[in-house]
């Protein structure tokens, strides 16, 4: 059995960990697996089973998990066979997806899944403890980092954009007026998403079971003040650079990492 190249990147969330791993992913050639998106997926799951994270609910979650299922089609997360992709990324979720991967069980049975995704594959994968916890031994470890103000401004984006797209659906069936405002909910605000992002930094940095932590031989990369170009740039340089050294060859003459093509 051939062993693929695993890269991992870790990071706080909002860093735009999924974004730039889709993307260097795409210039590599290899297969991207959303960490993040199958702790969403099980949040999405245990929400709609009204399963909670309290102790007195161990029994319902270990038997949820035996018969979930967390896959991806087409790089859209599946779980038990349907398409949520477009329905995992609301506050609600992200939090408890933050909540939910502090136990023991769900951790457990995510990260044999996402082991066995990359044994045999050139994977890239983004999280909170790929480098530390799920390959420790991985080609190449990254943390990808922002400010939080920074990370919030993009989050708010992002849901903005969703409360709009929503907003236009519930018209286009001809929902006005109150019963528009009520199934729409309030409108997104900086404030309470910068919030929820130090909040979740906090629960990711001192959970018990696998905190977030920068791997000691991860390349750091702040993206602050960085487009996403950039920071895939980034990215490629360091990892098109030590397969070239590895191999003996000089970068970067008809490599993907678009070096040559800057000059």
């Amino acid at each position: 059995m051939t062993k693929g190249i695993r890269i991992a990147v870790d990071g706080p969330s909002g860093a735009g960990k999924s974004t730039i791993a889709k993307a260097v992913a795409d210039r590599l050639g290899y297969e991207y697996i959303d960490t993040g998106a199958m702790y969403r997926a099980v949040a999405y799951g245990m929400l709609r089973e009204g399963i909670t994270c309290d102790e007195a609910d161990r029994e319902k979650l270990a038997s949820f998990l035996d018969d979930a299922t967390v896959d991806f089609r087409g790089g859209r997360v599946c779980l038990n066979g349907e398409d949520i992709a477009d329905r995992i990324r609301t506050p609600e979720i992200s939090m408890m997806a933050s909540n939910c991967s502090a136990i023991g069980i769900v951790r457990e049975k995510l990260v044999a899944d996402q082991r066995r995704m990359g044994e045999t594959k050139n994977v890239i994968l983004d999280g909170r403890d790929i480098g530390t916890q799920v390959f420790p031994d991985a080609e190449f470890k990254f943390y990808l980092t922002a400010d939080a103000e920074e990370r919030a401004r993009r989050r708010l984006a992002d849901l903005e954009a969703a409360y709009e797209k929503k907003r236009a659906e519930l018209k286009a069936e001809g929902l006005k007026g109150k019963k528009l405002k009520s199934l729409l909910g309030p409108a997104p605000v900086f404030a309470d998403v910068l919030r929820d992002i130090e909040q979740r930094d906090y629960n990711d940095m001192h959970r018990a079971i696998s905190p977030l932590v920068r791997a000691d031989d991860a390349v750091l990369i702040d993206s602050t003040h960085s487009d996403i170009d950039d920071t895939v740039q980034a990215f490629l340089d360091v990892i098109l650079r030590a397969s070239d050294e590895a191999a003996g060859t000089p970068c970067c003459a008809g490599c993907p990492c678009g070096a040559e093509e800057a000059k």
